[in-house]
């Protein structure tokens, strides 16, 4: 990480939203933007239900992107890389519809076990937030909430303070257009860090040791609902070990 620039919206009244420079060295891409090589779909995890655990959601390459959605009504699951990973830092794009929950999974194991950077992407629904998927549901952070609408967020009680407030969310947050969210994990308990388009959202430390070192990375469609024609889409996975 080289330093911290400050980004000024105009439109906002001035209003400043510090955004990190990250330093790329020594990332690498795990998404070919062309085929699924060095990723395999899990129908193990509970999101996999409606089908009896015999297929985990419809995951295809459309326009360079990871994109996925449910295969029947209720039937999610997840795509995991074929690699595991012990301390990394993963970057990619997202253009989800608003309305498929997601999620993109941290040391994930074929059932779905994993710690969760939520891409929860609906009404009531955070971006950003932490969240141990298979693990009690402990933890679970999260600094705001969407309203009624993408563009309206409400802010809320966290160890870490929402670094963007409502006001400023319409113009931060580009819905159907590419955003780049980012994830750190490092040590076991570990430490974890979330951002969105360079702005920090959420750091907490785990405090027990209850989850493997290494696991897979993971994309989600949650099971539930009828979300056949909504889709969640990724590119530009890229993955940089950091020991």
């Amino acid at each position: 990480m080289l330093s911290v620039a400050a980004m000024t919206s105009p439109a906002l009244d001035a209003a400043e939203i510090v955004r990190e420079t990250f330093d790329d060295t020594g990332f690498e891409s795990i998404f070919d933007g062309k085929t699924l090589d060095g990723w395999h779909v899990s129908t193990k995890t509970g999101h996999s239900r409606a089908s009896k655990n015999t297929t985990g959601g419809k995951w295809v390459v459309e326009d360079g992107a990871i994109t996925g959605s449910q295969d029947i009504p209720a039937n999610g699951g997840i795509i995991i890389t074929d690699k595991q990973y012990g301390d990394f830092e993963v970057v990619l794009k997202m253009k989800n519809d608003y309305g498929p929950d997601s999620g993109l999974f941290l040391r994930s194991t074929e059932d779905g076990k994993a710690w969760q950077y939520m891409i929860d992407y609906h009404n009531g629904g955070n971006v950003a937030g932490i969240y141990g998927e298979g693990l009690g549901g402990k933890p679970h952070l999260r600094n705001y909430d969407f309203l009624d609408a993408v563009t309206k967020i409400k802010t809320k009680d966290a160890p870490v303070a929402a670094p963007v407030s409502a006001e400023e969310w319409p113009e931060f947050w580009k819905h159907g257009e590419w955003n780049e969210l980012r994830a750190r994990i490092e040590g076991n308990p570990p430490t974890i860090t979330t951002w969105i388009n360079g702005v920090k959202f959420m750091k907490w430390t785990e405090t027990e040791l209850r989850h493997p070192e290494k696991g897979g990375i993971a994309l989600q469609v949650h099971g539930g609902g009828n979300f056949v024609d909504q889709y969640v889409r990724y590119k530009d996975i890229k993955v940089k070990m950091l020991k």
